[in-house]
């Protein structure tokens, strides 16, 4: 892209330029530190100019939004065609309180539902199950049955909503009760958008919401994968989560690594089952998270879009355009939340979703400010809604696609995070894959080493918290945040008493019987799952039919 005399010519003058203008002005006012380095620890230069992208290719590299690699974006037009959707992340207590939220939400100017689900509900366990005492409820909506999801549901057109669901180990027992109560509603599986998060990978690095061991796991979402390919083709059936690997402690470069890595491993099983790549590929979306260093996150998003369209059509040899299109949503990052002056999150959020919308997300969640305290007040959700507003129809950064493009701070941040990620990548394919990488170990100490490393930096002071380890005040005790009534559990488990009275019971046993012996075989089990669902058989009993067959995970981590 550059003449090689004028990067030649630039070299020279740059050096001139370091040994007069910088060294006399350093003499007199030195740099504030060392050594400048970005969220993640990579060193920053002093300046970037042409001569750090001596072999840039503009259409290899970079080319124009909506066509391969895509860099600057999965859509010709972005956000001049049509804003991403402001999904914020909420639910709590029962299926009444959050459809209550739900309502409010979208009247507030809401674009999707993002469906959050208590502890028991994520790990398979009804409400009245003694793993489920003291949780039901506490950092999302409980759900044992149909009937609670048809609650959740009530009065919002599924026909004419996108529902984003974060659960995983149970994905196929949520996608069912979804697909039960649209069909209640008038609404064909056909119909529906949205996205279930259905990642267990991450569970075993980051997360730990996990029942069976990955292979039976792997099983389950690659039927999801087959059924929706089939009978769902808006939905996404898969959003495979950086966030949490992020939330953990890796680094921007090892976020990207290993969520595509994670999303090799999906590719690799939905084919090995004898899918074919170009039909599930083009539903398969990611999530990832939006920290603090605005630059290197906008650099993150567009080397992950790069690398996985490279990625998609050099090693799976794609051919369907939307096969290699990395779309993704993105949650700005809870763990740089504080709990010391709350209204700094604010800035922190407004900053991150900055980063999210120039780095070209399709969806995105703002988190409040006080929920490094407790579950976010309704006043909390609205500024954090507002964020996203502003920042849409004030800002002007959405007025022009990829704004950012051609800064040389930019396209080489973009060009290293990609190279460092596949490195990654290539060192997780000879241990064998994510999977193996996992068993082994290795990703997680990875995430661990870089955890210590960032918090040894705030502790040091060499890393700067606002409020923390800075700037601190006397500040008194937090006022009107949010608590879940304890009662909630005591509500929830008489719900599930009279249900499981109520229903026809033969039918549950027919269901469940159906299902286990399925189960034994290679059946796709989603369409089990549909008809255990539909006969209110509850979460519990599904997940425990399924424990029965492939057993539980124990970590144990073999080095």
């Amino acid at each position: 892209m550059f003449d090689k005399n004028e990067i030649k010519k630039i070299k020279q003058l740059r050096e001139q330029w370091e040994n007069s203008t910088i060294k006399k002005t350093l003499e007199r006012f030195p740099e504030r530190k060392d050594k400048f380095v970005s969220g993640s620890g990579e060193e920053v230069d002093r300046l970037y100019a042409p001569d750090n992208l001596e072999d840039f290719d503009y259409f290899k590299d970079l080319n124009f939004p909506g066509e391969y690699p895509y860099t600057r974006g999965v859509q010709p037009t972005m956000y001049r065609g049509r804003l991403w959707t402001m999904r914020q992340y909420a639910g709590f207590g029962t299926a009444e309180e959050s459809n209550k939220r739900y309502k409010y939400l979208l009247t507030q100017g809401q674009t999707g539902l993002s469906i959050a689900f208590d502890l028991p509900t994520q790990i398979g366990y009804d409400s009245d199950h003694p793993m489920s005492l003291g949780e039901v409820g506490k950092v999302g909506v409980a759900i044992d049955s149909l009937k609670d999801m048809e609650t959740l549901f009530d009065g919002i057109p599924l026909d004419r909503v996108s529902t984003s669901m974060t659960i995983n180990a149970p994905a196929a027992v949520l996608l069912a009760m979804y697909i039960a109560v649209a069909e209640k509603q008038g609404v064909s599986p056909d119909k529906l958008k949205g996205t279930i998060q259905n990642d267990i990978l991450k569970e075993y690095i980051a997360r730990g919401t996990y029942i069976f061991p990955p292979y039976p796991s792997m099983r389950l979402i690659t039927n999801i994968f087959e059924f929706c390919s089939k009978e769902m083709p808006s939905w996404n059936a898969i959003s495979i989560s950086g966030y949490h690997i992020r939330e953990a402690g890796a680094t921007a470069i090892q976020e990207v690594a290993f969520t595509l890595a994670d999303g090799i491993a999906y590719v690799e099983a939905a084919i090995k089952s004898g899918l074919k790549v170009d039909d599930f590929a083009p539903r398969l979306s990611f999530f990832f998270n939006a920290h603090n260093d605005l630059l290197e996150e906008v650099a993150k998003f567009r080397a992950a879009r790069r690398l996985w369209a490279r990625i998609m059509k050099e090693r799976f040899g794609a051919k369907n355009k939307k096969s290699l299109m990395l779309r993704f949503h993105t949650q700005t990052a809870g763990c740089t939340l504080t709990a010391q002056q709350p209204d700094n999150n604010i800035i922190r959020v407004t900053i991150q979703a900055l980063a999210a919308v120039l780095g070209g997300t399709q969806s995105l969640h703002t988190n409040s400010r006080d929920e490094a305290l407790a579950l976010p007040a309704e006043d909390s959700v609205r500024i954090a809604l507002r964020t996203q507003q502003i920042i849409a129809y004030e800002s002007g950064v959405t007025e022009t696609i990829d704004p950012l493009a051609g800064s040389y701070y930019i396209e080489v941040l973009t060009k290293n995070i990609e190279e460092q990620a596949l490195k990654y990548i290539e060192k997780i394919d000879k241990l064998g894959g994510a999977p193996r990488a996992i068993e082994k170990g290795f990703i997680q100490q990875e995430i661990q080493n870089s955890a210590y490393q960032y918090q040894k930096e705030i502790e040091e002071g060499k890393r700067i918290v606002v409020g923390v380890n800075k700037f601190q005040i006397k500040e008194e005790t937090p006022k009107g945040l949010l608590r879940v009534d304890p009662e909630v559990g005591r509500r929830q488990v008489e719900k599930l008493r009279e249900l499981k009275e109520t229903r026809d019971n033969q039918k549950v046993k027919v269901s469940l019987s159906a299902l286990g012996r399925a189960a034994k075989t290679d059946a796709n089990l989603i369409p089990f799952i549909l008809d255990c669902v539909k006969s209110y058989v509850t979460l519990g009993e599904i997940c425990d039919v399924l424990r029965s067959e492939f057993g539980e995970y124990k970590e144990s981590i073999k080095l």
